[in-house]
């Protein structure tokens, strides 16, 4: 790969549409001038929105594309509604032509995850993608997967999750052994569903082998930090990204009106001013926006649907590292280091979550 990251972009999808997505990908390339971008759309819209960013255009194209997928569309409708002729199914494919170093959508997440799946197929020994997040804790930025790609999950995916985070920590972090813990109601070896009992069974055997194998977690561990790699199915790992969000907007409104109550608390906060810019920031759920559906081979990212520019750029921030760090290869690397991973037959799952 060339020192420039080339970007494919869905355009079309998310919830503020196409000018969020050149908003956030102008404020992007501001930041990262060693990228470029492919706007997939349709034409009549993207091309007269680029000509508003002259700053933006030189680097850009526009590649038109005639159908959307929409958010209400179920993954078996999209792929056959958007198969070969969506914005999002184009995106996906340019990075499978080699054309692009990831794809961003902020479409439907369903949607997304069974056309992904479809065009790049999942990597050998892996049953299922993950989407995997990057959580900022009271420690560090960690990783949490999966938030939302697969319901559900078999002893067998919840290995293929750790060893998938494992080699995003090692490729990111730059971390030797990261640790790997699995979430839970409890640490107590006895508790637990019998599928998460297997895959602690399995993952302690092959502690060493390219991570730590940490033990049991509960969902207080993810904010603390206390390990690298957080490993869950889709559904509860969804609960605990959408309750950290709202966490955040919750505390930050608390915060705000706290300090508008009165004019000594608008005193306060004028005197605390690059304090409380600080925690805004941290408190802002646009930081963790973006997870990347880790298994396939090829580099995709999930913007939320409803984020705006901001949100966008952050996403794209996620992308962009992936590239510059060759994660693709690292995991590669990492992977033919377990030997718990058994050659499986990979599926084309209709995936499960809920559209974003």
């Amino acid at each position: 790969m060339s020192d420039s990251i080339r970007i494919s972009v869905d355009a079309m999808g998310g919830d503020k549409g196409p000018r969020a997505a050149m908003l956030g990908a102008r404020l992007f390339w501001r930041e990262r001038r060693n990228t470029t971008y492919i706007f997939h759309g349709r034409q009549a819209e993207l091309e007269p929105l680029l000509e508003e960013f002259p700053d933006l255009k030189p680097i850009s194209r526009v590649a038109h594309s005639d159908v959307v997928i929409t958010m209400d569309d179920k993954p078996s409708q999209a792929l056959r509604k958007g198969r070969g002729s969506s914005s999002m199914w184009a995106a996906i494919q340019s990075v499978k032509d080699g054309e692009a170093d990831f794809a961003i959508s902020g479409g439907n997440t369903g949607a997304l995850m069974a056309m992904a799946t479809f065009c790049l197929r999942p990597i050998e020994g892996i049953s299922r993608p993950a989407i995997a997040a990057i959580w900022p804790t009271l420690r560090t930025d960690i990783i949490v997967l999966d938030v939302g790609a697969t319901v559900g999950g078999d002893a067998k995916q919840l290995c293929d999750f750790s060893i998938l985070g494992a080699a995003l920590a090692r490729a990111l972090f730059d971390q030797e052994l990261p640790t790997v813990g699995l979430l839970n109601v409890g640490t107590e070896e006895m508790k637990g569903h019998d599928e998460v009992k297997e895959a602690a069974r399995i993952l302690h055997a092959a502690s060493g082998s390219g991570f730590i194998y940490h033990g049991f977690v509960e969902g207080d561990d993810i904010g603390k930090g206390t390990v690298d790699v957080v490993v869950t199915e889709g559904f509860a790992g969804n609960i605990a990204l959408k309750t950290a969000e709202g966490t955040a907007r919750q505390v930050g409104t608390y915060i705000r009106n706290a300090l508008t109550a009165d004019i000594l608390s608008k005193l306060g906060a004028l005197i605390a001013g690059q304090a409380l810019q600080a925690l805004r920031r941290k408190l802002d759920p646009r930081n963790i926006n973006g997870g990347v559906f880790l298994g396939l081979n090829g580099v995709v990212i999930k913007s939320h649907g409803g984020t705006d520019e901001i949100g966008f750029k952050g996403a794209l921030g996620l992308g962009y590292e992936m590239a510059r760090n060759r994660v693709m290869d690292k995991i590669g690397e990492g992977m033919r280091k377990f030997p718990t991973l058994n050659a499986a037959p990979t599926a084309i799952p209709e995936a499960e979550a809920k559209p974003a």
